[in-house]
Parts: structure tokens; C-alpha cells; sequence
């Protein structure tokens, strides 16, 4: 089947990277903000918002980046709010060929209007299980989970870990910390990261983004981090002085290849926030090439103005991929996934090897 964007949306998709406060309608955050009382979008209509979040997004700095935030946080402070935004993710997600997805959240920052955290995390998942409901009525079946998120800023992380342990038997299968990289190093939660590995919870980290090297090291060396949230800086630690055969990899990069570190690259994202030149330099294909776990993931859909399917299609018209390159991408990314080894191996053979075998015909 030709590759363009209305096939590859038929392709079953592993999302292991998408921040549910960075993926609601436009539509939604007018209505919410009406339904709140909150008065400070940047524009009136859906049209134009869209076109404001795509635009403040653009702007290649992940500080600037990460205030456009301030918007969609605002109108998720009650629990309708909360609800409908993680319903209408699941849905948008399975409408788009997504299988299985990981969504994060950070429950610190949705307490305004008196929630507890675990009365954000409750009405969370509410909302996901209704979206994967209604996905499955409408033939699209989605298995969604949650993680946690601790801003990397704040104080918090210990005690958002202790929630998601709390979780984790509804829907929450791991944990995250998220922010600014520069000048907050994963090692300042070393203590929630701790109590995880001390109840055998799975936990990825923001790392090489924004940040170098030194950040992965961290990541890896004193958290123990099971994935690499972007992971982009690590060809900091690889060098391709001639063809890719020549490629020489540092101590950190052979490490995270070795050890099937799985990276969660966001091609769009990581050109948004200067984590990668352009899309056609961004380190992808070279990872690829050299096999490390890459992933293909949307970060922030609404502020990239994207979705799997044109992810993919991306990295299709930029670097030349096929079918069986997309279905090895859903591959790692299914492999990866923060849940049971056997529903992770449900999934891949009962409905990602037959769906792209389909299609490659």
C-alpha cells in the first residue's frame, strides 16, 4: 500500500511519549475557559488559538515552549475539565490508529480549585477509561495508561511517586519528571526516584533535550531511569567522522545501546524547542541507522499541530522510510511500554504484526 497520510493512519501506533495537557481541541479550551472563568487565551476562536499555540511553539526555545502551557493547565482544574480532556485524548488518539498509549500529566499543577492529587489522578483516569469505551464502540480500541509527572522545578517528586505506587493497579504504570533541564538535574529527585526502584515501579526521565550529555549520565548512572524522555543529546557521545560504518560511540552511547535504553524522540517537538536544527538534520535516522531503540512520539500534539500518523509521515518523506521501518518503530515502542510483558505481547502479535502485514502487503 503507498505510503501517505490517510494509510498510515490505518497502521496500528504505540505512543509512548504525549503530555495530556499539551494535546486538547482548541475547541475544548474555549469551552472550558467559558465553563472556568478563566480569561486569558490569547485568542477567541478555535482557528486562531490553534494558530497562536503553533506559533508561541515555534519559537525554538523549550523555556518559551513550556509557557504555552499556562493556557491548557488553567482550564484543567476541575473535575469535568479533567475528564473531558483525557476522554477526548483517547478518542482523538484511537481515531488517529494509535493502539496503546502512554499519557503523562502533572497532578501537582491541576489543584487551583481545591482537588486533592488523588481526586486529579481519579478523575484522570475516569476520563481515559469513557475515551477507550468509546473508542471501542466505534471500532478503534485503544489501551491507554497514565504516568505521573513531578515537575523537576518543584519539591514535590517523592510524594508524586508515592502516588502513583498508590495507582498503579488502575491505570497509572509509571512515573516522570518533566521542566526546564537546565539547572534542575534529575539527581535533585533522587529520593523519589528511590522509593520507586524500591517498589519496583517503572519511571522515565526527561533527559538530553534541552540539556547535554551530563543530564543522561544522570539520568541513567544515579536514577536508574528505564527510558530516556527525548534523549536527543546523545549523539553528544557519537562520533561519524566518514559513513555510518565509522560511527565511534562514547561509554554513555554504548551504554544506552547495549542496554536497549529506549528513546523517546519527538521529531517535531525536538525541532520546536532547538533540541534538533531542522527535521531533515535531526538525529533520528543516524540512531536508527546505528540501532538504537528509537520511538516515534507527538509530545505535545496541540502545540505541534501534529499526530502520530503525520510524525511518521515526517520522518517518511524526510528520511525515505518504508513499512517495515515504521512497523520496527511501533515495535520498540510496544516493547518499551510500561506494562505486563504479556499484554505488551498481545498487542504486538494480535494486532501490530497483522495490521502493518496488511499493509506491506
Amino acid at each position: 500500500m503507498p505510503l501517505n497520510l490517510a494509510s498510515i493512519r490505518q497502521a496500528p501506533k504505540a505512543l509512548l511519549h504525549d503530555h495530556l495537557d499539551g494535546g486538547l481541541r482548541p475547541a475544548t479550551v474555549l469551552e472550558l475557559a467559558e465553563d472556568c472563568g478563566y480569561d486569558g487565551l490569547p485568542a477567541a476562536d478555535a482557528e486562531a488559538l490553534a494558530h497562536w499555540f503553533r506559533e508561541a511553539a515555534d519559537s525554538g526555545s523549550l523555556v518559551r515552549y513550556l509557557e504555552t502551557f499556562d493556557h491548557t493547565v488553567a482550564v484543567m482544574q476541575t473535575p469535568d475539565g479533567l475528564r473531558r480532556v483525557a476522554r477526548e485524548c483517547a478518542e482523538d488518539l484511537a481515531a488517529d490508529g494509535v493502539v496503546y498509549a502512554e499519557i503523562r500529566f502533572a497532578p501537582e499543577q491541576h489543584l487551583e480549585r481545591g482537588l486533592t492529587l488523588d481526586e486529579v489522578v481519579e478523575h484522570t483516569l475516569a476520563g481515559f477509561r469513557q475515551g477507550e469505551q468509546l473508542a471501542a464502540e466505534a471500532g478503534r480500541p485503544i489501551v491507554v495508561r497514565c504516568l505521573l509527572t513531578a515537575m523537576r522545578h518543584a519539591a514535590r517528586s517523592r510524594e508524586i511517586a508515592e502516588l502513583a505506587v498508590r495507582w498503579r493497579s488502575q491505570g497509572v504504570c509509571g512515573f516522570d519528571i518533566a521542566g526546564a533541564e537546565a539547572g534542575y538535574p534529575p539527581t535533585r529527585h533522587l529520593d523519589a526516584f528511590e522509593y520507586l526502584r524500591a517498589n519496583h515501579a517503572h519511571f522515565t526521565i526527561h533527559a538530553g533535550e534541552a540539556f547535554g550529555l551530563p543530564s543522561i549520565h544522570e539520568a541513567l548512572a544515579f536514577c536508574g531511569s528505564d527510558r530516556l524522555g527525548h534523549g536527543v543529546r546523545i549523539t553528544d557521545d557519537i562520533d561519524v567522522p566518514g559513513s555510518i560504518e565509522d560511527a565511534r560511540l562514547g561509554v554513555v552511547a554504548n551504554y544506552v545501546r547495549d542496554k536497549r535504553v529506549p528513546l523517546e524522540l519527538c521529531p517535531s517537538s525536538n525541532v520546536q524547542t532547538g533540541a534538533a536544527p531542522s527535521l531533515d538534520k535531526h538525529p533520528f535516522d543516524l540512531l536508527a541507522r546505528l540501532r538504537f531503540r528509537v520511538t516515534v512520539n507527538t509530545d505535545n500534539r496541540l502545540m505541534s499541530d501534529t499526530s502520530m500518523s503525520r510524525e511518521m509521515l515526517k520522518l517518511v518523506q524526510t528520511f525515505g522510510y518504508g513499512w517495515s521501518d515504521l512497523e520496527r518503530f511501533t515495535i520498540n515502542a510496544m516493547k518499551s511500554a510500561f506494562i505486563p510483558f504479556p499484554e505488551r505481547l498481545r498487542i504486538i502479535d494480535d494486532i501490530i504484526k497483522p495490521g502493518y502485514a496488511v499493509l506491506i502487503g
